[in-house]
């Protein structure tokens, strides 16, 4: 016997159910591929048959198969070649051992390259379909767990979201600076989402496939900051009962990202001074390391003025403010509320198993007039507790925080422009903040600026196009 049989077709096996494992028999034996396929059939299970390596392999690129069981002593290429090929060609596919006695060592060693079990020849009946049922079952839990980390990683993934002028020229910048070596500090209030800024300058650089190594200097007590940036040596303090590499070790070809970097301590400082001035380090106790990574550095402080208050060294201030970007606060950029809002009702509904909510125009007045103190990680809040307490399929006023409920602004925001911004930029912002405050209203936002219904409607036009 040559090629492939298929005893029946893995759709139409007799008796099989929807949810049946397919089962791939491998044997050069034909009265073997017969009896085995007989007892898979009636437990239910898809059968296919192959009398050799090759037309397994051929099986495998068409079908879909949960379970190959192969003898482990076949001529030409033998079970255990089948197995590394398997491995390459179908790497999810169980693979189950027949072997007769004396060939136990071989199906040991099969075993240590990823076959699942083995059975010992002459095959008993429930013992190959138990052992087989299992290997279905593993494969099953593997796919499973693969698949819910694929969607909690979809879930949990930050991105920078909003179309603002503001947030775009923050992002223009970063993008500029992502492909070269030079140290970026990224200012900005909390929650704005200065890390998510580094990481896109990571992921748009030449470091994209190395270490991304987010530290946030002000959650690491001040005693241990050092030796938890640098690594330690065995022995190198009272407690040090083995050598610990250190962030800028395992950020090693990447980017390290130092979050609040306005905490560091003088010693701390003068540690780092050294590697972005001469590119290496020492750790606790250790010798020089050369450190081969990118800094990118964060903070909610201004350090000119923690310079000048002398809480800060100038000489790392300017060696860290090479790039500097400013994330804009969300009160800033308001017209990236509405994404915003999308965007996370999208996670908190998948998170939360709900249907998707809707949010009515009303409920999004509400939240751009509120001036978030707390930036985009309160908005997140915000909706992940709309989510949870939301009755209906569509958000209400309700189900905002009091604080946001209550809140109105009751007089004009104040609009900061920076000295150089273009004309065009200042009247574009200046309407579109007239006519939030305005909340829509054309006719009021045109009395507020001293100019026609019809200029408004123009310029809006310029605007949009």
């Amino acid at each position: 016997m040559s090629g492939a049989q298929s005893g029946s077709s893995p759709e139409g096996a007799a008796g099989a159910t929807a949810d049946a494992p397919t089962v791939l028999v491998v044997d050069d034996e034909p009265s073997n591929l017969s009896s085995i396929e007989k007892i898979f059939q009636r437990d239910g299970m898809r059968v296919l048959t192959a009398s050799s390596a090759r037309a397994a392999l051929d099986l495998l690129r068409s079908h879909r198969v949960e379970v190959v069981l192969t003898d482990l002593m076949m001529p030409g290429t033998s079970g255990l070649e089948l197995l590394r090929a398997i491995k390459q060609l179908a790497p999810d596919t169980e693979c189950v051992m027949m072997t007769a006695y004396g060939t136990v060592e071989t199906a040991v060693t099969a075993m240590r390259e990823g076959a699942y079990d083995f059975v010992e020849k002459p095959l008993k009946r429930m013992t190959i379909i138990k052992s087989v049922r299992k290997a279905a079952e593993r494969r099953s839990l593997v796919a499973e767990n693969r698949s819910l980390r694929q969607e909690i990683k979809l879930l949990t993934k930050r991105e920078i979201i909003g179309s603002s002028p503001a947030l775009r020229r923050v992002l223009d910048v970063a993008t500029q600076a992502a492909p070269s070596s030079a140290t970026v500090l990224i200012l900005g209030e909390s929650g704005t989402g200065k890390e998510l800024v580094a990481r896109s300058i990571h992921d748009h650089s030449a470091r994209k496939h190395a270490p991304f190594v987010a530290v946030n200097c002000s959650a690491i007590p001040e005693t241990i900051l050092e030796a938890e940036l640098f690594g330690h040596e065995r022995g190198a303090f009272t407690g040090a009962f083995a050598r610990r590499e250190g962030r800028f070790a395992k950020a090693m070809g990447g980017t390290l990202f130092l979050d609040e970097i306005g905490e560091l301590s003088p010693s701390v400082q003068v540690k780092l001074l050294r590697v972005l001035q001469e590119g290496e380090y020492e750790p606790v106790g250790g010798d020089t390391v050369r450190a081969d990574v990118r800094i990118v550095a964060a903070t909610n402080k201004d350090l000119r003025a923690e310079v000048a208050a002398g809480r800060f060294r100038e000489d790392l201030f300017y060696r860290l403010n090479v790039i500097a970007v400013t994330v804009p606060p969300l009160r800033a950029r308001r017209e990236d509320i509405p994404l915003l809002v999308d965007h996370f009702l999208g996670i908190y509904c998948a998170k939360n198993n709900r249907e998707r909510l809707e949010a009515p125009r009303e409920v999004l007045a509400r939240l751009m007039d509120y001036s978030w103190p707390g930036n985009v990680r309160e908005l997140e809040n915000v909706i992940e507790r709309a989510v949870v307490l939301c009755r209906s399929d569509t958000l209400a006023i309700d189900d905002l925080p009091e604080s946001i409920r209550e809140s109105s602004d009751t007089a004009p925001g104040t609009i900061t422009f920076s000295v150089g911004t273009p004309l065009d930029e200042v009247e574009r912002r200046l309407i579109r903040e007239t006519l939030r405050y305005a909340r829509g209203d054309k006719s009021v936002a045109a009395q507020l600026l001293g100019i026609s219904t019809r200029t408004i409607y123009r310029k809006l036009g310029e605007i949009e196009t």
